[in-house]
């Protein structure tokens, strides 16, 4: 892929021509793949991928914040949060080539 973006569609491209599947076909498993990660991720789950890295869900508290345009402090309420660790191996990845 050339594009500087990795996207569904192009992840969905890439198995079609690697692997052969259709494009309907490939598209049916990247989005069951996506849809069972977020719904672990929205159950509480994290999510490793070896080799890859890891998607954890993290709980902050709330806590005041201000509007940067009016200064006007407001109270940002407690939520969840992903957060991604990538793994050893994309580390090294990413800083040799």
């Amino acid at each position: 892929m050339t594009d500087k973006t990795l996207t569904r569609l192009g992840i969905c491209e890439a198995i079609y021509r690697q692997i052969g599947l259709s494009r309907k076909d490939s598209l049916d498993i990247v989005q069951n793949i996506l849809e069972k990660k977020a719904n672990s991720l929205s159950n509480g789950n994290d999510i490793k991928l070896s080799s890859f890295g890891s998607f954890l869900i993290k709980r902050k508290k709330s806590r005041i914040g201000r509007n940067p345009k009016t200064k006007i402090e407001a109270v940002i309420s407690e939520r969840n949060v992903v957060i991604f660790r990538p793994s050893m191996q994309l580390k090294n990845k990413i800083n040799i080539d």
